[in-house]
């Protein structure tokens, strides 16, 4: 299976740019310094973050850094076409023609300065999408070295099968958090391990900090104990909860804080007791398992 070796915690860069965060080229470059330090080597990009300008912020930093290529991973995806002063669209749409996905990547390389992506994904499922189409896109971009491995992001089991069926499916990355997790319910994971096709979850610490409401409330009196118990912070517990699937899911975090980015690791040497991983589901869902 044609896949590349990526970091335990993906650093997600969609608030890096002018969409959040704004970091000038000077924190951009520290960023990925810092990141590299805490073994957070893979950078997972969109050609839409930052309204297209991310990925030309990032690759502009990269280069100052002088960091070798061969130290980090880099993930980028397309083919959704937004309202943008640097697109001619007058309304969002998608694209995933063969010359769009091949111009895209394209694209991206040239704006993130190197010359192949570790992991390209279509970034959400068309109804227009054709998989020959795709499959063809996919097999050039990867005979010219330009794309290691293919995957999908935000796509069904049957829309995955679909793509499936045409070309090698490694990746797929969905929204799995513990507030948010259908996919271990309704069948998504158990269609990738069936299939060998690794998850990443984007928003990996759910709405738990952000949102407050019965569901959060509940989590949170539970994670106070759960810290007096491990030891370890309320988001690093988050983190173990997801790593702990045999999925093998892949978290990406988005946060641009250097204390959060220097103990992110920590997830993967927490081993969570059984009953408490159901008690951070059970919370979740406001009543005992089924």
């Amino acid at each position: 299976m044609n896949k590349t070796a990526l970091s335990p915690i993906i650093a997600g860069t969609m608030n890096w740019g002018i969409w959040d965060k704004n970091l000038s080229p000077k924190e951009m470059e520290n960023m990925i310094q810092i990141c590299i330090e805490n073994k957070i080597t893979t950078f997972d990009h969109a050609d839409i973050y930052g309204s297209y300008s991310t990925e030309s912020d990032f690759g502009k930093a990269f280069t100052a850094s002088q960091i070798s290529r061969e130290k980090m991973q880099l993930i980028s995806k397309c083919g959704i076409q937004l309202i943008s002063k640097n697109r001619p669209n007058t309304i969002k749409h998608y694209d995933y023609s063969k010359d769009y996905i091949i111009g895209s990547v394209e694209n991206s390389l040239k704006n993130l300065q190197t010359d192949y992506l570790d992991v390209f994904l279509l970034h959400r499922p068309s109804p227009l999408m054709q998989s020959d189409e795709i499959a063809e896109a996919v097999l050039k971009l990867k005979s010219e070295g330009k794309i290691i491995s293919f995957g999908l992001s935000n796509f069904t089991t049957s829309q995955t099968e679909l793509i499936r069926q045409k070309t090698e499916v490694s990746y797929n990355q969905v929204q799995f958090s513990a507030t948010n997790f259908e996919p271990m319910l309704d069948g998504s994971f158990d269609y990738m391990q069936s299939h060998g096709i690794r998850p990443m979850s984007w928003n990996p610490l759910g709405t738990v900090f952000r949102n407050d409401n019965d569901q959060t409330r509940r989590l949170k009196k539970l994670l106070a104990t759960l810290v007096s118990k491990y030891h370890f912070g309320a988001d690093t517990i988050l983190l173990s909860w997801i790593l702990q699937h045999p999925a093998k899911v892949i978290p990406i975090a988005g946060t641009v804080n250097v204390a959060r980015i220097q103990s992110l690791l920590k997830a993967t040497e927490l081993q969570l007791d059984k009953e408490d991983w159901f008690a951070i589901w059970t919370e979740s869902m406001g009543h005992e398992v089924p």
